[in-house]
C-alpha cells in the first residue's frame, strides 16, 4: 500500500466524514485537504484560459468572502429545512430565505457575481444548485418566485457545459433527502 494518503474532502461532507472515521478507525494517517484551496490551485496551474478568481487583491477577497458565507451560512440550516419539524423547522426556513435574499443583493443587476465572468463565487453558489429543489420542496417556497434576480442567474450559469456536467440529478437528490427524512423522523 502507498506510505502517503491524501484526504480531499469539504468539511460539510458527509462522505469525507465517513472516510475519516473509517480511516481513523483503521489507525491510516492522512494529509487532509479542503476542496476549495484546491479551485485556487486550478486557477493557478492552469491560468491560460481565463481565471476564476479576480486577479484584483481586493477584489479577490471579496470573492473568498462570498465563497465562505455560502459554505458557513447555507449548509446548515439547508439541511435543517428537510431534517426537522416545527419550530426548528421554520426557524431554519427563514435564516435560509434571509441568506438567499442576501446573495440576490449581492448579485444585483450583474450576470455573475464577480460581474461579466462566471466565476469563485458561482461555482460555490452553483454546488448547491442540485439541492436546491429539495429545499424548495421541503421548505414550502418558490426560488423562482421569491428572488427572480437568483433564478436569472441560475438559468444563466446553467447554459455552461461545465455547470451542467457536474451537478448532481435534482430528482435523485430528493429520493435522497426522503430516506434521510424518514431517519430523522422529519416526516
Amino acid at each position: 500500500m502507498a506510505d502517503e494518503v491524501i484526504l480531499l474532502d469539504y468539511w460539510p461532507s458527509m462522505f469525507g466524514m465517513r472516510t475519516k472515521m473509517a480511516l481513523a478507525e483503521k489507525g491510516v494517517k492522512y494529509e487532509y485537504k479542503e476542496t476549495d484551496p484546491w479551485l485556487e490551485y486550478i486557477d493557478e496551474v492552469w491560468s491560460d484560459a481565463y481565471t476564476i478568481l479576480p486577479s484584483d487583491p481586493y477584489q479577490k477577497s471579496q470573492a473568498r468572502f462570498w465563497a465562505d458565507f455560502i459554505d458557513k451560512k447555507f449548509y446548515d440550516p439547508s439541511w435543517k429545512v428537510w431534517a426537522t419539524m416545527g419550530e426548528e423547522h421554520a426557524a431554519a426556513k427563514k435564516e435560509l430565505l434571509e441568506h438567499f435574499k442576501t446573495l440576490e443583493t449581492e448579485l444585483g443587476d450583474k450576470p455573475y457575481y464577480g460581474g461579466e465572468v462566471f466565476g469563485y463565487v458561482d461555482i460555490a453558489l452553483m454546488g448547491y444548485y442540485s439541492w436546491f429543489k429539495a429545499m424548495e420542496k421541503f421548505g414550502e417556497f418558490s426560488i423562482e418566485t421569491e428572488f427572480p434576480k437568483l433564478t436569472t442567474w441560475t438559468k444563466r450559469c446553467l447554459e455552461r457545459e461545465s455547470v451542467v456536467k457536474a451537478l448532481a440529478d435534482s430528482d435523485r437528490i430528493i429520493e435522497y433527502v426522503n430516506v434521510m427524512r424518514k431517519q430523522f423522523g422529519a416526516e
